[in-house]
């Protein structure tokens, strides 16, 4: 990757260039960084590239000599040219992934009241602003960006590891670090930490970034998929009875093979433990169950290896009670039942706010969804939770499929990046 960055002030960029872990990645040629001085591209013996503002205020810089030091970096294509900025968008880890997937980044800093709007107009390609503050120069967020940027080549920070674990990249914010001596100022490290148990060491390290996130940037939950932040598994129930059927009344439905195949990637997808089928039909039953011998056993197992994986997480039950009772004895624990609905229920929660409390109380949840039209009420009324109908558009139109809604559902609590 090659990062160039215009400036008026080449050794303030020049200097931090030359120290640690960004240093090392340029002595290594993981990356290559140049800096340009705008004032090579001045005219007259002031080098001036900046002038008053048109109808007052302060120093802007000039277009002309920007163009020219933009126009003399090398290269066939197009470099993707960042404008840090008041106005641009807030810098956040995937925008930064965005940037680091860039063959040639340049970086404008600027000065003063700005940049010739002209100029941001023709070559600016995306303005971004490292918070609601004002800098004297651009040369400050320009290196927040390059370290930022540089720390997603490979070669640049010495264990890829540590990259994956830092806050954000993984949705949380990063756990509680500590190093020697064991007790200091009469504060000790945990115990936990000096255990030598590993998986118990990482246990207590997911649940510290869990409650430290939740503290003090519950913000960030909602973008965040909390599966590996869970100890415990994750489940959806595809129910087909008791739901309702057209005129509001107890029914059965009919199971169908895009359903089946479809929810069963989306369960595989984002990581569920089971995809739950509860129908009382012993004929449906067997129906599917020749459906699955076919993808996980015969034929198919051969031909679509990723089909046979997903038909994996399925399995059968009789009733939406049994299906419980299982996952009851699968995670020794009581499981956190959500129920969906298209239509309003009085007392139903956000997805947001099921989300924290998941995290909060760790809990083993159950996405119940419903066929037909809809959970009937022997189901909602048994749920711990109700969640709020998907919703979208510009009235209140409501039907999607079943496939539909579970695929956006777990995407909300289980989507990474």
């Amino acid at each position: 990757m090659k990062i160039s960055i215009l400036t008026a002030f080449p050794d303030l960029i020049n200097s931090y260039l030359g120290a640690s872990v960004l240093g090392r990645g340029i002595a290594k040629g993981r990356l290559e960084v140049e800096v340009i001085d705008i004032r090579d591209f001045a005219e007259g013996s002031y080098r001036q590239i900046d002038d008053y503002s048109y109808g007052s205020g302060g120093m802007v810089l000039m277009p002309g000599p920007l163009q020219k030091a933009l126009d003399s970096l090398s290269g066939n294509e197009k470099p993707f040219l960042v404008y840090p900025s008041p106005q641009g968008t807030r810098l956040h880890q995937e925008l930064v992934e965005d940037l680091s997937r860039k063959d040639h980044l340049v970086i404008l800093c600027g000065h003063y009241e700005g940049v010739d709007e002209r100029f941001v107009v023709k070559n600016v390609d995306l303005e971004i602003s490292i918070g609601d503050f004002v800098l004297t120069g651009g040369e400050m967020p320009a290196m927040a960006i390059v370290d930022a940027v540089s720390r997603l080549i490979p070669g640049v920070v010495g264990k890829s590891e540590a990259v994956k674990e830092d806050s954000f990249f993984g949705g949380m914010l990063d756990t509680p670090h500590y190093t020697r001596p064991s007790e200091w100022d009469g504060e000790k490290v945990p115990d936990i930490l000096l255990s030598g148990d590993d998986k118990a060491v990482k246990k207590w390290r997911r649940r510290q970034s869990v409650e430290r996130t939740l503290k003090r940037r519950p913000d960030i939950v909602g973008r965040a998929g909390i599966m590996p932040w869970l100890s415990r598994g994750a489940y959806v129930m595809e129910v087909h009875y008791p739901v309702l059927d057209k005129r509001g009344e107890k029914s059965s439905t009919a199971i169908t093979g895009m359903d089946l195949h479809d929810i069963a990637r989306a369960c595989r997808t984002y990581g569920i433990k089971k995809y739950l089928l509860v129908t009382p039909l012993a004929q449906q039953r067997d129906m599917v169950k020749k459906i699955v011998s076919h993808w996980t056993e015969g034929w198919g197992a051969s031909y679509n290896r990723d089909r046979s994986e997903a038909f994996g997480t399925l399995k059968i039950f009789a009733s939406v009670n049994r299906a419980l009772k299982w996952v009851r004895e699968k995670e020794k624990t009581e499981p956190f039942k959500i129920a969906t609905t298209a239509k309003s229920v009085e007392g139903a929660v956000h997805w947001l706010s099921l989300k924290r409390r998941i995290l909060e109380e760790d809990l083993s949840p159950v996405f119940i969804f419903g066929t037909g039209w809809g959970l009937h009420e022997d189901v909602l009324k048994e749920a711990d939770s109700v969640m709020t109908p998907i919703a979208g558009g510009l009235d209140s139109w409501n039907h999607l499929s079943v496939r539909s809604a579970v695929s956006i559902t777990l995407d909300r609590f289980f989507g990474w990046r």
